[in-house]
């Protein structure tokens, strides 16, 4: 059997693209600037790195992941306009979504079918094109819209909360640093669990586009520097490990 057809550059690398990986240029941009304005100017390089960190980690919740569950709930088309047209996101020759389980419906409407493949907005544009890496983020599947409701509702506020704390040098700041970076940990584990228990069904690795900025840089993220986080959080609590570090700076 032959092999598909791999993408051109101009196909992985278009207008869509550019813009949607300027977007999260952009968001670290804000942060770094944010943490100028409000940080004191005696700020140490730990404090403005675990600031901007916070700042990016609550835009791109709350701007990119809101828009994707704003598609999830509002971005919608049914069947009958397509007359007879394979719709996206739709197993051929059958009539269930490929993100829901055979008669399951997305918020209980049988004759819909939701997500950012049926949008029309820019944040729908840019979930499309990372739905090419992984195919659930162009529908309504139902463990990622779970997991974002979560990371939009509590998420991005704690992370905003966390930006406020370091700048008030709050006594607090590492506890809740602590309970964002397990939470995203654990949301990172519970999104990509599912596939790999299934054989990554969803996945597509067959370009390094598709599997090393999207599937492998973009996650990671939310791995190493929540990894490091929950590391100097504990050096923070550990009275042992506090005294090394204390002998250190003598």
């Amino acid at each position: 059997m032959a092999s598909p057809a791999q993408p051109s550059l101009s196909e992985l690398i278009d207008q869509t693209t550019i813009l949607s990986l300027l977007s999260t240029v952009a968001f670290l941009g804000a942060a770094y600037y944010g943490s100028l304005r409000l940080l004191p100017a005696n700020a140490g390089a730990k404090t403005r790195i675990l600031f901007i960190w916070h700042a990016f980690d609550a835009l791109i919740h709350t701007i990119l992941e809101g828009g994707f569950l704003y598609n999830c709930f509002f971005s919608y088309t049914t069947p009958s306009l397509w007359k007879g047209q394979q719709l996206p996101g739709v197993i051929p020759g059958g009539s269930t979504s490929a993100y829901l389980a055979p008669d399951v419906y997305f918020l209980g409407h049988k004759d819909r079918l939701y997500g950012a493949l049926y949008s029309t907005n820019p944040l729908g544009a840019l979930w499309r094109v990372y739905a090419k890496a992984d195919a659930r983020w162009g529908g309504s599947d139902l463990n990622v819209i779970s997991l974002e409701l979560l990371t939009v509702g509590l998420g991005a506020p704690l992370a905003a909360w966390v930006c406020y704390c370091l700048v008030k040098q709050r006594a607090d700041r590492w506890f809740w640093m602590i309970a964002l970076a397990t939470g995203e940990l654990y949301g990172g584990f519970m999104t990509f669990a599912p596939e790999w228990l299934s054989g990554n069904s969803n996945l597509d690795t067959s370009n390094w586009m598709y599997l090393w900025l999207y599937l492998f840089f973009f996650n990671m993220l939310w791995v190493v520097l929540p990894g490091w986080i929950m590391y100097e959080g504990y050096q923070q609590f550990n009275p042992a490990a506090k005294r090394g570090d204390h002998k250190k700076r003598k």
